[in-house]
């Protein structure tokens, strides 16, 4: 039951309200018993100074940051963790007293936690990440921080490949597309799959002593996944990182550690509930 004691966390966005993140947050929240609900704020771009105003106004227990604020949201915030600030971007915001609000990027640590609760380490592999935007950028940072031997980046535009592998640290570099075929782990960061058939490379250069891991999950089992599945590679679903990336932020907001699991079924279930 709401109360006038009950913390509200949301998500800002545009468009938002398509978003999973009610249903998986509300879950996690009442699977851990703390008196939390989550919302969903539409904001257009450029309204996100606005909404950090509205946190502190109101009171708000923590945010959920995606498009288009994310990049604004870090020039704003009065602190940053380390990954927030190496990527310049926030997908998480904290009130640490005072009116003060501290940014956190949660994405890139929720893969990996996504690739650990699978049983995929990928300290001491060699992985290769498709694509250099925003996801991609978490989770080379991530990759660089959790230990990763290698990290191959694929992508079409070599300026932007190498800005990004410089996230990675001393193991990360701008590759070939034969690095796809000599990763351990091979990590689609692309849209590349979303609501498609497309593949983001050449099925060919998949092999059954890889991990496939998809940031995609509309479809759940995109193309490359399939491909994957059929020359008996390991397979990781996207939605495990918005799951995980979730834990992390009531982690952060609530200091509880809601089963992963739970909101996982949750969003499974809007999922289908949508069609989709």
């Amino acid at each position: 039951m709401i109360t006038a004691r009950t913390r509200v966390a949301a998500v800002i966005g545009s468009p938002v309200l398509h978003s999973l993140s009610p249903a998986l947050h509300n879950a996690g929240f009442a699977a851990t018993g703390v008196d939390w609900v989550y919302a969903a704020f539409e904001v257009a771009e450029g309204g996100a100074a606005a909404a950090l105003d509205a946190m502190r106004v109101l009171g708000l227990g923590g945010l959920s940051v995606t498009m288009p604020h994310k990049a604004a949201v870090a020039a704003l915030v009065d602190e940053l963790d380390p990954a927030a600030a190496a990527l310049r971007s926030v997908n998480t915001v904290v009130p640490i007293g005072d009116g003060r609000l501290k940014g956190y990027s949660t994405d890139g640590a929720g893969f990996v936690a996504s690739l650990t609760a699978d049983g995929v380490d990928v300290a001491g592999r060699h992985v290769c990440v498709l694509g250099a935007g925003g996801a991609a950028r978490a989770i080379i940072d991530a990759l660089g921080r959790a230990g990763a031997a290698r990290i191959s980046i694929v992508n079409r535009n070599v300026e932007r490949g190498q800005a990004a592998a410089e996230l990675g640290g001393p193991a990360a570099a701008v590759a070939g597309s034969t690095a796809i075929a000599e990763s351990d782990i091979l990590v689609n960061a692309t849209s590349v799959g979303m609501g498609s058939v497309d593949l983001p490379c050449d099925p060919a250069l998949l092999h059954a002593d890889q991990t496939v891991a998809d940031i995609v999950y509309h479809p759940r089992r995109t193309a490359l996944l399939a491909a994957a599945e059929y020359v008996g590679a390991r397979t990781v679903e996207g939605l495990g990182m918005l799951v995980h990336q979730a834990v992390l932020q009531q982690q952060l907001w609530a200091g509880a550690t809601p089963d992963p699991a739970v909101m996982r079924a949750a969003a499974e279930r809007e999922l289908a509930s949508t069609g989709q």
